[in-house]
C-alpha cells in the first residue's frame, strides 16, 4: 500500500477545503471593513460600529474553518503513522505507553521510531514542534473549554512545553515577540490562518516523505543490499569484458 499517497491525497483535499470554506467568510469581513454592499454602513449615532455582529460571526467561523482544517490534519498524521505501524508489525503504542502517555503522539512515535528503526530525528528536515503542536490544536478544538463561546485558547501545560506558540493571532504574536507574552492575563487563542494552516500542512507532508524511507527500509531491509557499489560494479564489467575477448 502506498501510504504516501494516500497521506498526500487527504492533506491536497484540506487545502482545497480550506480555500473554498473560508472564501465566504474573508469575503463578508472584507466587505464590511471595505464598507461594501451590502455593508454599507448607514447613519447611525450609535458607537457600535455597523454590521458588527455581522462581523464577529464571519471572523468565528474562519476561526472554526481554520481549526478544524488542523483537526483534519493531524487524523491524516496519525492514520498515516498507524498505517505504518501496522505494517511493520513495530506495536509502538503497547511498546512505548509511557511515552505516548508522556509525550502524546509524536512523541511517543518518535521515540518508538528511533528505537525500532534506528534513524536519527535530528535528520529530519521537518519543524517537529509545529507538527507536535498541530496535534495539541486537534485536542483543544476537539475538548473546549467551555460551551458560553467558540473561542478556543492555548491550555496552560501546552504553553509550558511551547512559550512561543505556533498558532497565534496577529496582535497576540506580537505581545511574544516584544517579549510580552508571558504577561497575558488571559490564555492566548488558538488561531489558525491561512498561512500558518499550509505551512503546518507541508511540515506533515516533510516529515512524511522523510519518513516513507525509513519506513521502506525497514520494510525491504534487502533492496539496498541488492545495488552493487560503483567500484565493484565497474571490476565486474572489466572482468566480464576481459574474459569475453580471450
Amino acid at each position: 500500500m502506498d501510504v504516501l499517497y494516500f497521506l498526500k491525497e487527504r492533506t491536497r483535499l484540506i487545502r482545497q477545503y480550506y480555500e473554498q470554506a473560508a472564501k465566504p467568510f474573508s469575503e463578508t469581513i472584507r466587505k464590511i471593513e471595505a464598507e461594501e454592499e451590502p455593508f454599507v454602513p448607514p447613519y447611525s449615532e450609535d458607537p457600535e460600529p455597523a454590521f458588527f455582529a455581522e462581523w464577529v460571526e464571519a471572523n468565528e467561523l474562519l476561526e472554526v474553518t481554520g481549526r478544524s482544517c488542523v483537526s483534519m490534519l493531524s487524523a491524516s498524521l496519525q492514520l498515516y503513522l498507524n498505517a505504518w505501524d501496522r505494517i511493520l508489525g513495530l506495536q509502538c503504542k503497547a511498546q512505548f505507553k509511557a511515552a505516548f502517555k508522556g509525550d502524546g503522539l509524536i512523541g511517543g512515535y518518535r521515540q518508538c521510531l528511533a528505537a525500532r528503526l534506528v534513524l536519527d530525528w535530528k535528520e529530519c528536515p521537518a519543524d517537529l514542534a509545529i507538527i507536535e503542536q498541530v496535534v495539541l490544536a486537534r485536542n483543544r478544538d476537539q475538548h473546549p473549554d467551555s460551551i458560553t463561546t467558540l473561542r478556543v485558547t492555548h491550555a496552560d501545560h501546552d504553553r509550558a512545553r511551547h512559550p512561543r506558540p505556533f498558532f497565534l493571532n496577529d496582535k497576540e504574536a506580537e505581545l511574544y515577540d516584544n517579549g510580552d507574552g508571558a504577561g497575558l492575563w488571559m490564555s492566548p487563542s488558538l488561531h489558525v490562518p491561512r498561512e500558518k494552516l499550509m505551512e503546518a500542512i507541508s511540515n506533515v507532508e516533510s516529515l512524511c516523505e522523510w519518513l516513507e524511507e525509513k519506513m521502506f527500509d525497514a520494510k525491504y531491509p534487502a533492496r539496498h543490499d541488492s545495488a552493487l557499489p560503483i567500484s565493484d560494479s565497474a571490476q565486474d564489467l572489466r572482468t566480464t569484458t576481459g574474459n569475453a575477448s580471450t
